[in-house]
């Protein structure tokens, strides 16, 4: 007699049947599965399957024709995307944005820029991609976004603080200390700033306040700092006197302006400039009628005589 002994299949003691028995069993096992494919086709030609699926093949090709033709684009500019749609009727809009630190944006600028409007919700809004746009802005420096669930947002900016105006290229515009320009410059509110004339001028604005901080009292009268071959300053007073400084060390030079000013008061007579790029010495060049009336002195002046004492 043959006899079956146990084996381990799968983790289950089982018993291994007899070769016939197993060979009778396969038809069986086939019309089994014939019998389950044949079912679940009998289900899907069924009349309810058959409505469902003309419905879905409807309702994608509706789909797929609304995106064409553009309608599902319109939808989206009009009412937001689905995700918005489903929120906001939810109660979850954007009910009220609170912004706080901006003095020279509009509210108007900041919610234009960031994108938020009636379309948005407060759950699908991207607070990352509202900072990365918010900070595109010159005037910005710093900007955060917090959701306040279920309907509110608060936005908080940090403004670049116009520092000086600079001129290039025919254009004045206003920049910050750190010499971002913020904007153009559209009327009077800044003329009492600082200027700078010259390429690079706004980068290096800092010397030039330095300098202005040295001058003292002589600051009112110094109208602009001109940034020459991106190397040193020339002083554009008011008067229009042109004062040349060194390279290195113009705060010495500015010191030694704002002596020669106390002592001979250098400035108020008729000169056009003022070099003072040497530190031995000073350089001043004569209005042409100051330069002709001192040449026609000299030519007055008595000449001494040989032999005479």
């Amino acid at each position: 007699m043959a006899l079956d002994f146990p084996a381990f299949a799968g983790g289950v003691l089982t018993r291994r049947a007899p070769e016939a028995a197993r060979l009778q069993a396969r038809p069986r096992a086939r019309r089994s599965r014939n019998s389950l494919y044949q079912r679940i086709l009998a289900r899907l030609s069924g009349p309810g399957a058959t409505f469902c699926f003309v419905a879905g093949l409807f309702l994608s090709t509706g789909v797929y024709g609304a995106v064409k033709g553009g309608h599902y684009a319109a939808l989206v500019a009009e009412k937001g995307e689905p995700a918005d749609i489903l929120a906001r009727a939810l109660g979850l809009s954007i009910k009220a944005v609170t912004i706080a630190g901006e003095s020279e944006l509009s509210e108007a600028e900041i919610l234009s820029t960031a994108g938020i409007g009636p379309r948005n919700s407060l759950p699908f809004l991207d607070v990352a991609s509202v900072r990365e746009r918010l900070q595109k802005l010159p005037l910005v420096k710093e900007v955060a976004v917090t959701k306040f669930y279920p309907d509110r947002l608060l936005i908080e900016v940090e403004e670049r603080q116009p520092s000086a105006l600079w001129q290039t290229d025919g254009a004045v515009h206003v920049v910050a200390a750190d010499g971002t320009a913020l904007d153009a410059m559209r009327d009077r509110r800044f003329a009492n700033l600082a200027l700078v004339v010259g390429d690079g001028a706004n980068m290096r604005l800092g010397e030039y306040l330095a300098l202005l901080d040295a001058a003292g009292d002589l600051r009112e009268r110094i109208r602009a700092g001109v940034f020459v071959s991106g190397r040193r300053w020339n002083l554009k007073m008011t008067d229009g006197v042109d004062v040349l400084l060194p390279e290195r060390n113009p705060a010495a030079a500015v010191a030694s302006l704002v002596n020669l000013q106390r002592e001979a008061r250098i400035l108020d007579k008729a000169v056009l400039s003022i070099d003072l790029r040497q530190s031995d010495r000073m350089v001043a060049r004569l209005t042409e009628d100051a330069a002709a009336e001192r040449a026609e002195l000299i030519a007055r002046k008595p000449k001494a005589k040989g032999g005479q004492t």
